[in-house]
C-alpha cells in the first residue's frame, strides 16, 4: 500500500476527474445512503466525469450494513450493466465503505473502487486499510475480505455537516492512534477542543493519524502481527457495541471504542503496569465528551459470551492488544474471565 492511496483533497471534483480519467471505466457506480446522498452527493456529481453515473442509495446505519444490502447492491450491479471494467464510488461513512468495499471486490471477483469518506470516523477508521465486510448474525464486521480501495478521499468540507456526537465518533479513534503511537501525538490530541473545533487543527491532526494507521498496515496488511496494534479498544468495543444493538439503543462505533480504551487501559495497568496517569487522562476525556455506556452485573455474562465470538481471537481466548506505556504496543495479550469481568467493574465504579 503506498502512502499516496489516501489523499485529503482541498479540491475534490478536480481529485475524482484526475483519477477517473486515469482508469477509463466502462461505467461508475456511485454508492450512497439517504443521508450522504441528500448531504453530500451533490458536491460529487460537481464532476463531469460522473454525467450519467448510476447511483444506489442504502438506508443510512449501521443496521443496514448486511447480508439482505449486500445482495440488493450485487443485484442493481448486476442489472444495469456492471462489468470488471466498471468503478464503484463508496461516498459515505465507515458503514458505505465496508459495505462498499465488499460487494465491489467480490462482484464478478472484484471490480475497482474509490472511498470518498464523508465522515470523521469513516476517514480515520474504515476507509483505509483495505479491510471490507458486513455485520452477519449478530456480530460486526463477521463476513468480508482484505482488498484495498485503488485511493481513498477525504474532503474536510463534508466533516463540516456533521454532528458533535459523529465528530466526536471519529475523534475517539484518533486518540486510539495516539495511544499507540507517542506521547507527543498523545499530548497533542488530547489537546485538542472537541468543544470549539478548528478545521485546519483537525485536518493536521488527520493528516498524521491516518499516516500512523498506514504505517503499520503497510508492515502487515493481513493482520498477522503489528496490525492487531489497531484493535486496542475494540475487544471491550465491539462487545458493547453489539450490546447496544441488541438493547434497541445503538451507539455510535466512536462512543464504543472510547469505552472500551477505558476498560483496556485499565486491563494494561493490571497486567503490564501501564501508567495510572495516563489511564486517569483518558477516563476524564471520556467522563467529559463521551458519557458511560450504562450496564449492570446482570450484563457481564452477556458481554463476555460476544467477546468470545470476536474476529481478532485466534483460539478460545479472548485477544487482546493492550499497552505497556504511550507506544509501547503489545499485541496476542490474554486475559481471563475475572480480569474481564474487573475491568467492568472498574469501568461502572466511574
Amino acid at each position: 500500500m503506498s502512502h499516496s492511496r489516501t489523499k485529503i483533497c482541498t479540491d475534490l471534483t478536480s481529485e475524482l476527474n484526475r483519477l477517473i480519467g486515469d482508469q477509463t471505466p466502462e461505467s461508475i457506480f456511485v454508492l450512497t445512503d439517504d443521508t450522504t446522498w441528500r448531504l453530500c452527493l451533490p458536491a460529487l456529481l460537481l464532476s463531469e466525469k460522473l454525467k450519467g453515473c448510476h447511483v444506489i442509495t442504502l438506508l443510512s446505519g449501521d443496521e443496514h450494513k448486511n447480508i439482505n444490502s449486500a445482495v440488493e447492491i450485487w443485484k442493481y450491479l448486476s442489472e444495469n450493466g456492471a462489468t470488471r471494467k466498471s468503478l464503484m464510488i463508496n461516498l459515505g461513512g465507515g458503514m458505505i465503505t465496508d459495505i462498499g468495499g465488499f460487494t465491489a471486490s467480490t462482484f464478478k471477483r472484484g471490480i475497482r473502487y474509490i472511498n470518498v469518506s464523508t465522515t470523521l470516523l469513516g476517514a480515520v477508521d474504515a476507509a483505509t486499510g483495505g479491510k471490507t465486510g458486513i455485520n452477519f448474525q449478530g456480530l460486526k464486521n463477521e463476513i468480508g475480505v482484505f482488498a484495498p480501495a485503488d485511493a481513498v478521499l477525504i474532503s474536510i468540507d463534508f466533516f463540516r455537516t456533521l454532528d458533535d456526537q459523529n465528530l466526536r465518533s471519529g475523534y475517539a479513534e484518533m486518540v486510539k492512534h495516539a495511544l499507540i503511537d507517542t506521547q507527543e501525538e498523545w499530548d497533542r490530541v488530547l489537546k485538542f477542543d472537541l468543544e470549539d473545533i478548528d478545521f485546519d487543527e483537525l485536518k493536521s491532526l488527520l493528516e498524521r493519524t491516518i499516516r500512523i494507521k498506514e504505517r503499520i498496515v503497510e508492515q502487515d496488511p493481513r493482520e498477522a502481527n503489528i496490525r492487531k496494534a489497531l484493535n486496542l479498544g475494540h475487544t471491550f468495543g465491539h462487545a458493547f457495541e453489539s450490546w447496544s444493538y441488541k438493547t434497541g439503543k445503538p451507539a455510535l462505533h466512536g462512543y464504543a471504542v472510547m469505552w472500551g480504551l477505558l476498560c483496556e487501559l485499565y486491563l494494561s495497568h493490571v497486567k503490564l503496569n501501564f501508567p495510572k496517569a495516563e489511564l486517569l487522562r483518558l477516563k476524564y476525556l471520556m467522563k467529559e465528551y463521551y458519557g458511560f455506556f450504562n450496564f449492570s452485573c446482570k450484563e457481564y455474562e452477556p458481554l463476555f459470551e460476544i467477546m468470545t465470538h470476536d474476529k481478532k481471537n485466534d483460539s478460545k481466548e479472548i485477544n487482546f492488544t493492550l499497552l505497556a506505556g504511550i507506544g509501547d504496543i503489545r499485541i496476542n495479550q490474554i486475559a481471563s474471565k475475572e480480569e474481564i469481568f474487573e475491568c467492568f467493574d472498574f469501568y461502572r465504579e466511574g
